[in-house]
C-alpha cells in the first residue's frame, strides 16, 4: 500500500526511519527531514518518491546505486554521513553506560577498498559477478565499484571471465577478491567441484591476466608470484581468503593507536591476531604473544616474523579464545595487551582480562555494540577508558570499526 511518510532519523543499516502507528517503517535510500511516498510491506517500504528533499542529499557516485545492495548510502553528504556514522559508536557506549568522549571519526575515502567479496552465478544469459541488491539474492552485474580499489576494477572483466570457468552449474558462489603488492590474490567458494578441463583452463587464465594467485574451497590452483600484504614493514604472504583489514589506510590507522598506546611495554599480547596486524608492528619494539585460532593465518604470521629482520621474539599460540580464553593469571606475564575479535566480540575473554593485573589494553572492534559490552566489562574490573577513536573503512555502509585504549590504575609496567 502506498502512504507519504515524514522521516525522522537514520537506522543502524541506513534505513531512513518513520513513524507510524503500528511502530517504525524502515524505507531505504530515504533520509532524515525528508517526505516520501513508498509502498509499505509491514515495517518497511519501497521508496517510491521523494516529495520533500533533504539538503544533505547528493547524487550517487555509481551507476548502480539504487539496484545494488552494496552500499546504503552514496546519496548522504560526506559531513552528515561521518557524523552518523561516529555516532553510532557514541550510542552504543551510553547505552552501555560508558561515559567517554569519542574522538572525531578517521573518514574513508573512495577507491581504497583494497579487498572484497563478488557474487556470482552463471545464467542462460551469460555470466554474472557483482553484489546482491538490498535483502536479496538476486545478484547486480557490476561494471564499476567506487569502493573498490583502481586496479580490481580495471580487472573487473577478467574476473567475470575466470569466474565462468570455474562455476560449474547454475548455483551461486562467492568469489573474494584481495589487491596485494604482487598483484590479485583470488579466492573462490562454493563454485563446484572443479573438473579437470576447468583447472587446466583456470590456471592458463590466471597466467594470462597476470593474477597473483588463484584459491578454490582453501586449495591453491595456481600462483605466479606469492601475494604479499604489508603488515607496516613487515612482508606477509596471508592464506586463501585470509581475513584482511578492508583498506591498509584503515588498518595503518588502528596500528598507530594500538602501538602508541603499547609503547614501552616489553611483553604484549595480541589476541585475536589473524595473520600479525598489530602482532608484527608491535615486535619492533617489545617480546609478543600472539593468540588465533586459524592455523593457516597463524602459520603466515610465524613466517613472516622467522624471516623479517629486527623484530623482538614472536611466539604463536594456536587457541580458540571463545572456548578458551586467556585466563587472568595466565595474562599476568604480560604488560600490553590488544584484542581485535569477530563481530560477536570477546565476552569471556573480557572477563579475564577485567581480573587481570595488565596495564594497558587496545581493545579493536568492528560492532560498536559488542565493543560497548566488552568496555563495561574491563571498567568493572577497574579499567578507564581513556580514549575511543572511530574508523571508518567500509564507506557507504553501516559498518564502522572503533579502537578503544584502556588503563589500569595503579599498576605499572
Amino acid at each position: 500500500m502506498n502512504a507519504t511518510f515524514e522521516i525522522e532519523r537514520l537506522g543502524a543499516q541506513g534505513d531512513g526511519i518513520a513513524r507510524s502507528e503500528s511502530g517504525p517503517v524502515y524505507i531505504r535510500y530515504a533520509l532524515p527531514g525528508e517526505t516520501v511516498t513508498a509502498a509499505r510491506q509491514k515495517d518497511r517500504a519501497d521508496l517510491i518518491a521523494v516529495v520533500k528533499r533533504s539538503p544533505q542529499r547528493v547524487e550517487p557516485p555509481c551507476r548502480h546505486f539504487g539496484t545494488c545492495g552494496g552500499c546504503a548510502l552514496q546519496h548522504l553528504d560526506t559531513e552528515a554521513y561521518n557524523a552518523w556514522k561516529r555516532a553510532k559508536v557514541v550510542d552504543a557506549l551510553k547505552g552501555a553506560g560508558i561515559d567517554v568522549p569519542v574522538a572525531p571519526i578517521v573518514p574513508c575515502v573512495p577507491g581504497t577498498r583494497r579487498r572484497v567479496t563478488f557474487a556470482g552465478r552463471r545464467t542462460a544469459a551469460g555470466m554474472l559477478l557483482g553484489y546482491h541488491e538490498a535483502l536479496s539474492h538476486q545478484i547486480v552485474d557490476i561494471a564499476e565499484c567506487p569502493i573498490a580499489r583502481p586496479e580490481i576494477v580495471a580487472k573487473l572483466d577478467e574476473l567475470r571471465g575466470l569466474a565462468a570457468i570455474l562455476a560449474a552449474g547454475p548455483a551461486p558462489f562467492r568469489m573474494t577478491v584481495t589487491a596485494t603488492a604482487s598483484g590479485l590474490d583470488i579466492a573462490c567458494e562454493e563454485t563446484g567441484r572443479l573438473a579437470d578441463a576447468a583447472r587446466l583452463a583456470a590456471i592458463d587464465f590466471v597466467r594470462r591476466a597476470g593474477f597473483a594467485r588463484l584459491s578454490v574451497g582453501g586449495e591453491t590452483i595456481v600462483a605466479t608470484r606469492p601475494p604479499v600484504v604489508m603488515f607496516g614493514t613487515i612482508a606477509v604472504e596471508p592464506p586463501p581468503g585470509a581475513f584482511l583489514q578492508a583498506t591498509a589506510e584503515a588498518e595503518d590507522a588502528m596500528a598507530a593507536l594500538v602501538t602508541g598506546h603499547l609503547a614501552g611495554a616489553k611483553r604484549t599480547a595480541d589476541l585475536f591476531s589473524g595473520s600479525g596486524t598489530f602482532a608484527l608492528r608491535l615486535a619492533a619494539r617489545a617480546a609478543v604473544h600472539a593468540v588465533e585460532s586459524d592455523a593457516a593465518s597463524l602459520a603466515a604470521l610465524d613466517r613472516a616474523a622467522r624471516f623479517a629482520g629486527g623484530l623482538r621474539q614472536v611466539t604463536a599460540e594456536r587457541r580458540d579464545l571463545f572456548r578458551r580464553p586467556l585466563l587472568a593469571r595466565e595474562l599476568e606475564r604480560f604488560d600490553g595487551l590488544v584484542f581485535d575479535p569477530p563481530r560477536a566480540g570477546a565476552e569471556d575473554q573480557s572477563k579475564q582480562i577485567a581480573r587481570s593485573a595488565v596495564p594497558r589494553v587496545a581493545a579493536v572492534s568492528c560492532n560498536p555494540v559488542t565493543l560497548a559490552r566488552d568496555l563495561a566489562i574491563l571498567t568493572a574490573g577497574g579499567y578507564r577508558v581513556t580514549s575511543v577513536t572511530p574508523i571508518d573503512q567500509f564507506l557507504w555502509s553501516g559498518h564502522v570499526e572503533a579502537v578503544a585504549l584502556l588503563e589500569k590504575p595503579g599498576r605499572r609496567r
